[in-house]
């Protein structure tokens, strides 16, 4: 049996922590998370359903938080994560502001995100 030093282990302790901060998924500000689930999701709908298997994804794309889809553009333009995270009605406003943009606006018959939220949909489309 191999044995190990007290300090082997500390080493491989901390190699184990290091590489598990690695592998993590894309986090959204929660704030900005939690106000687009109280204004659109509703519980047992197909919307909840999709939004809790993208979870970052309604606003990134990837596993980068930053990379952002469309939807994530969108707000990005009118919100910053610092100076807004806490402030609930600018976060409203701007969820309101988006929801009224085209989803694709090269394409004249596109919906709007709101459109696509109401119909159960993420509003960019599946990640």
């Amino acid at each position: 049996m191999i044995r190990m030093s007290r300090s082997g282990w500390v080493v491989a302790a901390g190699v184990a922590c290091l590489s598990g901060g690695f592998a993590r998924d894309a986090f959204a500000i929660k704030q900005f998370a939690d106000e687009f689930k109280a204004v659109y999701v509703k519980p047992d709908t197909p919307l909840a359903a999709a939004v809790e298997t993208a979870k970052c994804n309604v606003c990134h794309a990837g596993s980068s938080k930053k990379e952002r889809n469309v939807y994530g553009e969108a707000l990005a333009e009118r919100l910053d994560k610092k100076e807004d995270a806490k402030n609930v009605e600018k976060i409203r406003k701007a969820l309101e502001e988006v929801a009224a943009l085209s989803s694709d606006p090269s394409k004249p018959d596109a919906p709007t995100f709101g459109t696509l939220i109401e119909e159960g949909k993420l509003p960019a489309g599946a990640p």
